[in-house]
């Protein structure tokens, strides 16, 4: 989907000159092309974008504009800014699908000529809406990456004893998703992280795990010939293996 009202930043002065017609309220989209849950959000804003044409949406690449990440404190992707010249309306962090419609409503609906009742009781448009449950399973049965620097020391640990035993593992970080964060206590019935999975079946956290490999019980689940090759994965601050 292509709309006008969509841009993708090049040059920092078509952020800048846009924002400086301060009647003009912009949305501005950080990601980055690594980061796996900035997808879902991407056609989310090309939604929004289709909804509210008279609104401008930029799509910022974090990394290659650190003077506009930094101006806005950018710490994590993705992230959502709805501003009007140099104040900040609305502030989205992380996956937040129902915010980010809700963000957009509510600062932009008057001028796109939607009324205040539509904006206020705005929701996430079907076509973009996603069962948090399809998501879930997704994400244990098909998580991608390597963790490299978990923020949890539990995760470390798990981690740790993973590449130990020479095995490799992809993985969620549910500290960059809210909504999964939360989300995937209920789907999983655990009520921690980290969570380790198998083929999308929850294993448990890092005491089970350690029981597992000193008990030689998870070496058991490796199927000969897969330990050391890409075939397993684990997800960190939520894990999972995948055979």
């Amino acid at each position: 989907m292509s709309n006008d009202n969509i841009i993708k930043l090049t040059e920092e002065t078509q952020l800048r000159s846009k924002l400086e017609e301060n009647a003009q309220t912009v949305a501005i989209y950080f990601w980055a092309d690594w980061a796996v849950q900035c997808e879902q959000v991407n056609g989310v804003i090309d939604e929004l974008g289709a909804k509210y044409a008279k609104t401008t949406f930029f799509k910022v690449e974090a990394e290659e504009f650190p003077e506009i990440s930094e101006a806005y404190e950018i710490s994590a992707v993705p992230t959502v800014i709805i501003a009007r010249g140099a104040k900040i309306l609305g502030r989205v962090d992380g996956v937040n699908v129902a915010e980010i419609v809700n963000q957009v409503a509510k600062n932009c609906a008057a001028a796109n000529g939607i009324s205040a009742q539509a904006s206020n009781s705005a929701e996430a448009p079907a076509e973009i809406k996603q069962d948090l449950n399809t998501r879930l399973k997704g994400l244990v049965e098909r998580a991608p990456g390597t963790a490299a620097q978990p923020r949890c020391g539990f995760s470390k640990k798990i981690i740790n004893m993973l590449n130990e035993q020479n095995i490799k593992y992809g993985y969620f970080d549910i500290l960059s998703d809210e909504e999964v964060r939360q989300g995937l206590k209920e789907y999983s019935n655990w009520p921690t992280y980290p969570q380790l999975y198998i083929e999308g079946e929850l294993v448990g956290g890092v005491d089970i795990v350690t029981e597992m490999i000193e008990s030689g019980e998870l070496a058991e689940m490796i199927p000969a010939g897969i330990q050391g090759r890409l075939g397993w994965r684990l997800m960190y601050a939520v894990f999972r293996l995948s055979l």
